[in-house]
């Protein structure tokens, strides 16, 4: 992928446009911060051809910075939509990491396709904060010997993100950045 190829030029016009919005007063994020730019990422995508557009971009991402998996998922339900998009644009197989455990069946914390010790993981996200909803993810996941290959949100709202996962050795992509946006960055709580 170029710094800006078409592709990313569609995704990047499609979230600014449907998923941004600029609210007058400021509300909560996930993070227990305040903004008052609201970034809907499930909405950007609520279209197949809209969750296609960024679906490839994302995957076209992940090949530019030499990401490999073999299943991509994160936590419900942020990741879901991209994750399936993802998964459907490269052959891929998907997975998506409760919030809570199930309680009956197979009381599995992990839902879709079986995560086994080495499947190569790309863990997404919808809209990224300070990384903790993926961090989850991941943590869930960690314990099935799976090797995380990369974290790639459709939107980072900082820069926070980037160093949990670099502390973590982990690569950490967006494909929209706060800086892109011309928004104000998430701060380290």
């Amino acid at each position: 992928m170029t710094e800006r190829s078409e592709l990313w030029q569609a995704a990047f016009d499609l979230i600014r446009t449907r998923g941004h919005e600029r609210r007058e007063e400021p509300f909560k994020l996930a993070s227990g911060q305040l903004s008052h730019d609201y970034i809907d990422g499930k909405y950007a995508v609520d279209t197949g051809e809209r969750l296609e557009m960024v679906s490839r971009a994302v995957a076209e991402l992940a090949a530019d910075k030499g990401i490999e998996f073999d299943a991509v998922g994160g936590l419900t339900m942020g990741a879901d939509p991209l994750a399936h998009g993802v998964a459907m644009v490269t052959g891929k197989a998907w997975f998506s990491v409760r919030k809570e455990q199930k309680t009956r069946g197979r009381e599995q914390w992990v839902e879709g396709t079986r995560l086994e010790k080495g499947t190569r993981v790309l863990l997404v996200d919808d809209v990224i904060s300070t990384g903790g909803s993926t961090a989850l993810a991941l943590d869930r996941i960690a314990p099935l010997g799976v090797v995380v290959t990369g974290v790639i949100p459709m939107v980072d709202r900082g820069d926070v993100a980037a160093k949990l996962f670099a502390e973590r050795n982990v690569p950490f992509y967006a494909l929209i950045t706060y800086k892109d946006l011309g928004i104000e960055p998430i701060k380290a709580v």
